[in-house]
C-alpha cells in the first residue's frame, strides 16, 4: 500500500470561501426524449417531473427525473438524435459515470429488471456497498449502489470519514466491512447489516 498523501480527510466543514447545501442538480446531453425516458424513467424508476425547452438553446428539449430524494438529473435532448449505446471514451473533465443509490431489499428485483430489459450488467463488492454496473442508452457507464449498512442521510459523511480512518490505521488499501462496523459501533449508530447476495470483490467491466 502507498503512503496516504498529505491531504485531510474528514467530514468537518472546511474554511472555504463558499459551503454549498448540496446537489441541486446535474445535467447532461442526451440523444431523444424516448429513448430517454425509457431508460431512467421506465427501467430505474424517475419519474420525470418537468420538461420544458432549454434556456439557452430553445429548440432543445430539457428533461428533468427525480432521482428518488428530491436530486434531479436533467438531460437536453433534440428527437432527431441517434442513441449510442457503444461504452463512452471518457477524458480529463468528462463524466466516469453516474451512480444511484436504492433499498438493498431490491437487489433481485432491479438485477432482474435489468436482465428483462436487455441491458448486460456486473455486480461487485465494493467492501462497504454491493453495486450493480450497466451502461444507459448512450453508452455511459451506470452505478446502482445498495448499500451493505444502513446509514443516517445526515451522518453519511461523518461514517465514511471515520471508516476511513479505520481503513488508514488497519493499513488496509480498501475500505472493508469491518471499517464500517466500526466506525458505526463508535458513533453509536446501530450495525444493522442488509441481506445481500455474495458478490466478486475488486473491480472489473460490463
Amino acid at each position: 500500500m502507498s503512503d496516504e498523501p498529505d491531504i485531510p480527510v474528514a467530514a468537518e466543514i472546511p474554511d472555504s470561501a463558499a459551503h454549498m447545501t448540496g446537489v441541486d442538480h446535474i445535467t447532461l446531453i442526451g440523444s431523444n426524449e424516448a429513448d430517454t425516458v425509457a431508460f431512467y424513467r421506465d427501467l430505474l424508476g424517475m419519474p420525470l417531473v418537468l420538461r420544458q425547452p432549454n434556456l439557452d438553446a430553445p429548440d432543445v428539449t430539457h428533461l428533468f427525473f427525480d432521482t428518488g430524494d428530491g436530486r434531479i438529473l436533467t438531460f437536453f435532448v433534440e428527437d432527431d438524435r441517434e442513441s449510442n449505446p457503444q461504452p463512452q471514451r471518457v477524458g480529463v473533465g468528462g463524466v466516469h459515470h453516474l451512480a444511484f443509490s436504492f433499498d438493498p431489499d431490491d437487489f433481485e428485483e432491479v438485477r432482474e429488471a435489468l436482465e428483462e430489459a436487455g441491458h448486460r450488467y456486473s455486480v461487485f463488492d465494493r467492501g462497504v456497498f454491493h453495486s450493480l454496473y450497466t451502461r444507459d442508452h448512450n453508452g455511459l457507464t451506470i452505478e446502482l449502489a445498495a448499500d451493505k449498512f444502513a446509514i443516517p442521510d445526515d451522518r453519511r459523511g461523518e461514517v465514511l470519514a471515520l471508516t476511513h480512518q479505520k481503513r488508514v490505521a488497519a493499513g488496509a488499501e480498501y475500505a472493508h466491512e469491518e471499517h464500517m462496523v466500526h466506525a458505526l459501533e463508535e458513533l453509536d449508530l446501530p450495525v444493522e447489516r442488509a441481506d445481500l447476495p455474495e458478490a466478486a470483490s475488486g473491480s472489473g467491466g460490463l
